[in-house]
């Protein structure tokens, strides 16, 4: 296993970790409805993608 042979300095670990934070979700806007969704994916609420309706979502089918 490898050791390091000298200290890391805390700028060079700092600049390292620079990278980890977390980030939260991407979010787009339907161009049919204006719902939020999640880029390059069907649309919930419309059942939409690129201009297209793919699926029809109904009322009555979420009763």
């Amino acid at each position: 296993m490898a050791l390091p042979k000298r200290r890391h300095s805390h700028s060079r670990t700092r600049k390292r970790r620079a990278n980890d934070a977390l980030r939260g979700p991407t979010v787009a806007t339907c161009g049919e409805c204006g719902e939020p969704k999640l880029p390059h994916r069907l649309c919930s609420s419309c059942g939409s993608y690129k201009g297209r309706t793919v699926i029809r979502l109904d009322e009555d089918d979420f009763e």
